[in-house]
């Protein structure tokens, strides 16, 4: 359990690293700020669960942890 968290506390901060890379005002329509914060906040809670499912997957098919 403590790797898990570990792992999510890791991945967290490099999604948020890499969403920050992004350039979000050229994708989303104008006056559209509500949607697009909430846009933003599901793909990154999305990554963050994605990745460190792969991750936990990799590491316990490999028996790492």
């Amino acid at each position: 359990m403590n790797g898990k968290f570990f792992l999510y506390v890791v991945v967290t901060m490099l999604v948020i690293w890499a969403m920050d890379a992004i350039n979000i005002n050229q994708i989303f329509k104008k006056n559209k700020v509500m949607q697009a914060r909430i846009f933003y906040f599901l793909l990154g809670i999305s990554m963050i669960y994605l990745v460190t499912n792969f991750l936990m997957d990799l590491f316990t098919s490999t028996k790492f942890f």
